[in-house]
């Protein structure tokens, strides 16, 4: 029987008590969270290992170590991992400069695509199915542009746009900081925040957000362990733990 109380109902995560350890010790927590259903949720959090940890966390990449969580009724890492994408996470979905645009493309086609079924190189077509809704109005980067050529709010949106190809009920997105222009800081979350009208979207920054970008709620999450001793998380301990 759960013992979350019954906000959950009307929450897309609510957490308690939640901790995280590494072999050298604590990582993050004990934090408790209540994120609302639907919108763009930003966590204002330090940044460090522990806050990374805490997003791989909601999305089920990582199990906590301690406390209860629960992401849309589902309280164990397996099946949210099931229900939750992760996008623009350092070291998880992190591409090499001189990989091309249509390379990525037809990467995550043929992830999505059953096994039996030969998918060819993406097209035009594919580039607007998969990057439109998370680019709206913005253009779109060139099939054959190399990452290193886009801007940083390009690669971020691409990131978010491959990773969300399956439009699960949780989009997890990695620190808005990784724009650093202040105006692309702003369309950046502006973005984030139009996705929310089809899922719930979650994100974090170090930084003070603009009330007027459209996000439904901006948490303080309490000071967490900036990471001494601790080690960062790694795709394969993401792995590992996601599949358990």
């Amino acid at each position: 029987m759960s013992t979350l109380p019954d906000t959950a109902a009307s929450m897309a995560v609510v957490a308690r008590g939640i901790t995280k350890t590494g072999p050298w010790g604590p990582v993050y927590g004990p934090l408790d969270l209540d994120i609302p259903a639907g919108g763009l949720t930003i966590l204002r959090a330090e940044a460090g290992p522990g806050r990374t940890a805490l997003q791989m966390t909601l999305a089920g990449r990582m199990k906590p170590a301690s406390g209860t969580l629960d992401v849309f009724g589902r309280t164990t890492a397996k099946s949210i991992f099931r229900n939750a994408s992760l996008a623009a996470i350092a070291a998880l979905d992190d591409v090499y400069a001189s990989v091309r645009v249509v390379d990525l493309l037809t990467e995550q086609l043929r992830w999505d695509a059953p096994w039996y079924r030969l998918i060819g190189k993406a097209g035009r077509d594919d580039l607007e199915r998969i990057c439109r809704p998370v680019f709206g109005d913005l253009p779109l980067p060139a099939l054959d542009a190399y990452i290193e050529e886009i801007s940083e709010l390009d690669d971020l949106l691409l990131r978010v746009a491959l990773a969300n190809t399956r439009l699960r009920p949780l989009l997890v997105v990695g620190n808005i900081d990784q724009v650093t222009s202040d105006a692309n800081h702003g369309v950046l979350v502006r973005r984030l925040a139009e996705l929310g009208n089809r899922q719930t979207v979650v994100t974090t920054t170090v930084n003070p957000v603009d009330p007027g970008l459209g996000q439904r709620a901006v948490i303080e999450v309490p000071s967490m362990l900036d990471g001494d001793g601790a080690a960062a998380p790694t795709v394969e301990t993401a792995r590992i733990e996601g599949e358990q």
